[in-house]
């Protein structure tokens, strides 16, 4: 019995998402799109000394035996 109000609560949910637009912060977005990277290389990982080279290790191991 309940479903009709069931459905249109979610209706409203799903129309309040669909037309809600945040406010942007362009300002913000440019700086951070035009920062430089200051090492001269774009491929370095700078995430890299946060995880351990297992796999590397195993998968290096595994190649050679």
């Amino acid at each position: 019995m309940g479903r009709g109000r069931q459905k249109a609560k979610h209706t409203k949910v799903a129309r309040e998402l669909k037309y809600f637009s945040p406010d942007t912060n362009y300002g913000a977005l440019e700086k951070e799109l035009a920062t430089k990277n200051d090492s001269g290389d774009e491929y370095v990982d700078k995430w890299a000394d946060d995880f351990d080279d297992e796999y590397d290790t195993e998968h290096d191991q595994n190649k050679s035996a």
